[in-house]
């Protein structure tokens, strides 16, 4: 018989106590004819894929939500601690430029009380200076005046004095 021998290697390779009996029909069709173990291992496949489900894949899911979470909610922080930043930064730069400006106004207000000074200063020197220029001129005339009248006096007196001892007698003044 051809076919017996296809039920002999089939019955070698998964021997006669198999839970699925194959039945090799005399043509080239295989039919399966399941008994009761396969329920028993569909229900466990479909008890470890409920297993599976609850104890690995829900607590799985469950933290890589938790994680995406704490991811969002730390991007956020980033966020607004970066926002905060930045105005704080806009806030410094604009107080800086507010108290730079104002050590400006005073320096130049100081550099424009100090020229006043100065021009004050050198207002009262020339001042000052013209007087003493204007008085000293004043001695300096005085002077002159004093030593002309003085000059003339010696003048005359040295003249008359001349005049005697070139005549040898005294001369009277006029």
């Amino acid at each position: 018989m051809p076919g017996r021998g296809a039920d002999d290697k089939i019955s070698a390779l998964y021997g006669r106590s198999n839970p699925l009996r194959i039945v090799a029909r005399r043509t080239r069709n295989w039919r399966v004819i399941p008994d009761l173990s396969v329920v028993w291992v569909i229900g466990l496949v479909l008890l470890l894929a409920w297993s599976l489900n609850r104890l690995l894949i829900v607590p799985l899911t469950q933290v890589m939500e938790q994680r995406e979470r704490a991811i969002g909610s730390a991007r956020e922080l980033a966020e607004s601690a970066a926002a905060r930043a930045a105005e704080a930064t806009t806030e410094f730069e604009t107080k800086t430029a507010a108290a730079r400006a104002e050590i400006y106004r005073q320096m130049d207000e100081s550099r424009r009380e100090l020229l006043d000074r100065r021009t004050e200063i050198l207002d009262e020197t020339c001042r000052d200076a013209e007087s003493n220029l204007a008085d000293a001129t004043e001695r300096l005339k005085q002077q002159t005046v004093d030593a002309r009248a003085q000059l003339e006096r010696d003048a005359e007196a040295l003249g008359t004095a001349a005049a005697e001892r070139v005549l040898d007698r005294k001369i009277s003044s006029n």
